[in-house]
Parts: structure tokens; C-alpha cells; sequence
């Protein structure tokens, strides 16, 4: 990628193909002080009120800097690194997804420590998380309901219905299968909401059973299954929108959605998955005949010993999962045994997202 100049027009070149870039676009990004506010880096000038024939009238490129007279009199020197930052897609949402399969080994550990949430190895834990959809914080205090703390130092916690975080115990009467010993198929949280929780977080507090186990499946990687072998089914769950529902004695909760939700460009964006709470709507019978069996064969593959991954939480494991991606669940445990506690709560990207730029920009990344 390079900027070019011809005739006072500013050019950027990629890969053979060359475009011209707007001069109001380049007016718009002038630095200098009397611009933007150094402290907060907003415009301390409103380009709405600029004059719409913004055009160049005199221009200079060096190796770092483009320099710039405006037909307004306004004169700027900007960086060259900062202009093709802007057109690259080195950003989070470009982080390339690993897909992964009950073959997966590495289980993305990070240990916890003082300062951690500025560390270096807070941003390579986070570009592991993006990748892999899932990481484990080992050692992670577990006094004083520490989870509020460590998500909060990452982002800002999402309350929902069950608080600003929630404890994953057996106790009686639940509102939640969660809140049982029973085994947990495969599953996202919260479908019923819009929008969903993006990230779940799971701190281990006590785990005295043998039993409990966490399990893991990749919902992108069985999604790239269904797509390649089964088109026609990964068609209609991507196409029908379903009612998910969820209903205690305080509220009502629905949303509706694909099983399987594409972005823009048609590429995998989000699962929703969980059959207790699911009602696809009446629809002729041939259409339901094709659904339900679309449904029924994705939920084989996240059900298959060839996708899961199982692992026991110790205590002070914190285990952060991309709950549009990763589906979770566990397997039963004899409460007999001993005490399983967890603590739960959720944050959105904007928070993994906030904080991986900071710590991009921090060590120059």
C-alpha cells in the first residue's frame, strides 16, 4: 500500500489498483492542534459546517508525511502510517478464525497475574481468543466475587435478568437447567435476547466432583461442515427465523433469529442453539420436513464426540467464551460428592475489542 500524488489529487495504490482519495475525507482528519483535542481526540471543529467543494490546492509527499493546503486556507501535515492504517483490515474483526475439533489439544491457558490486564500477555490472550473463540485464565483470585473485577478491567460486565453476575450451583426450584446437576447438551446462552451476550465468562470457584465436566464445540467449524456437505439444510437454518423464549416468574423473554446468522458478505457471523427454548413457526410441510431435519443433523455434530472437547475447571480457572461461536455445556455430577460452584457473567466485544486496540497501540503492535 502507498499514498501517490498527480495534479494535487492524492492517490492510494494496493495490489495495482489505484483510487483517488476525497479531499473533504483528508480535510476531515487535519491534526494540528487547533483541530482536535490532543487529551480526547475529538474535532474540535463540526465538518458539517465546512464548505462542500473542498479541494487541494497545493500538496507535498516525503517519505512520513503528507502536507496539504485547503481551498479554505486550512494547512495540515499528516502521517502517512496513520492514513493507510485507516485502509488496512488489520483489525479485530480481521483476526482469522482457527477451526478446531475434539482433536484440539492446546488449551489456550494464561495465568493470572498483578497488572495483568496491561500486560503483553493480556493482548496475545485476547488474539488467542479470537482465533480459537475460548481461553482459560489459570489462577484468577476466587475471594469477593473477583469475576466483577476481572471483567470489569477488560470491559464493562452486560446485566442481564440474573443480576450482574450469577452463581452456577445446584440449589432447588431453579429458573435454569443450569442451576441443576443435570447434564447441559451443547449450547449458546441467552438466544432469547437482542441482542445476545457476545462473551461469557466462567469462574471456578469449587469443583470437589468428579463428574462436571466443561464441554466446548466449535459452532464454526461444524457450521463450514454443514455448509460443504449439507448445503440445503445449512440454507433453510440460515434463511428461517425462529422464536427463542425464555419464561420465569418475573419475566418474559423472545427474540427471533436464524439458527445460523450471516453478516453483509454472507460469511458466518452467529449460532443460536439451544432446543429447550427454540418454536420455528408454522410453515408449510415440506419446508418444516427440510428444517427439522437441517436442525437434527447440525445438532448431531454438536452432540459428536468428533467436535467436543471436555475439561475440568479448577478452582481459580476463568474460562471466557465467544458465545456467538463456541457452544457449551457439561456433564452430570452426583451432588453427593462435593460442592461445584461457578461464577458467570457476561461483556460484549466492544469490550475485548476496546481493550486489544488499547494494548495494540500501547506496545506499538
Amino acid at each position: 500500500m502507498k499514498i501517490e500524488l498527480e495534479n494535487n489529487k492524492v492517490f492510494f495504490e494496493n495490489k495495482g489498483l489505484k483510487k483517488e482519495i476525497h479531499p473533504f475525507w483528508l480535510r476531515e482528519r487535519v491534526d494540528g492542534d487547533s483541530f482536535v483535542d490532543k487529551t480526547t481526540q475529538q474535532r474540535l471543529f463540526d465538518p458539517t459546517k465546512l464548505k462542500e467543494n473542498i479541494q487541494i490546492n497545493s500538496s507535498n509527499l516525503s517519505n512520513k508525511y503528507l502536507e496539504i493546503t485547503f481551498n479554505d486556507g486550512v494547512h495540515t501535515k499528516l502521517a502517512i502510517e496513520n492514513i493507510l492504517k485507516e485502509f488496512s483490515n488489520n483489525n479485530v474483526k480481521r483476526i482469522k478464525k482457527i477451526k478446531w475439533d475434539s482433536s484440539l489439544k492446546n488449551l489456550n491457558y494464561f495465568v493470572y497475574k498483578d497488572n495483568f490486564f496491561d500486560d503483553k500477555e493480556m493482548y496475545n490472550a485476547l488474539i488467542n481468543f479470537y482465533q480459537y473463540g475460548f481461553i482459560i485464565f489459570k489462577k484468577v483470585p476466587t475471594k469477593n466475587n473477583f469475576i466483577i473485577n476481572f471483567a470489569n478491567s477488560i470491559g464493562s460486565i452486560r446485566r442481564t435478568n440474573f443480576g450482574e453476575f450469577f452463581n452456577v450451583k445446584s440449589k432447588p426450584n431453579p429458573n435454569d437447567l443450569a442451576y441443576t446437576s443435570l447434564p447441559l447438551a451443547p449450547h449458546t446462552d441467552n438466544p432469547y435476547r437482542n441482542p445476545v451476550p457476545c462473551i461469557q465468562m466462567l469462574h471456578c470457584i469449587e469443583n470437589e466432583v468428579s463428574g462436571g465436566l466443561s464441554t466446548l464445540v466449535d459452532g464454526f467449524t461444524v457450521t463450514e461442515k454443514l455448509k460443504k456437505e449439507f448445503y440445503d439444510y445449512y440454507k433453510i437454518l440460515t434463511e428461517i427465523k425462529v422464536r427463542f423464549q425464555f419464561i420465569d416468574q418475573t419475566i418474559v423473554l423472545e427474540d427471533w433469529s436464524e439458527m445460523i446468522k450471516l453478516n453483509n458478505h454472507g460469511e458466518f457471523k452467529q449460532v443460536r442453539f439451544s432446543p429447550r427454548l427454540d418454536f420455528v413457526p408454522l410453515l408449510d410441510k415440506q419446508k418444516l420436513e427440510l428444517y427439522y431435519s437441517a436442525r437434527k443433523k447440525i445438532s448431531e455434530f454438536y452432540n459428536s464426540n468428533d467436535y467436543r472437547i471436555e475439561f475440568k475447571l479448577e478452582p481459580g480457572d476463568l474460562l471466557m467464551i465467544d458465545n456467538y461461536r463456541l457452544l457449551h455445556g457439561r456433564t452430570a455430577y452426583d451432588v453427593n460428592e462435593g460442592n461445584r460452584f461457578l461464577q458467570g457473567c457476561y461483556i460484549d466485544y466492544d469490550s475485548t475489542e476496546g481493550k486489544l486496540k488499547h494494548l495494540k497501540r500501547k506496545f506499538n503492535l
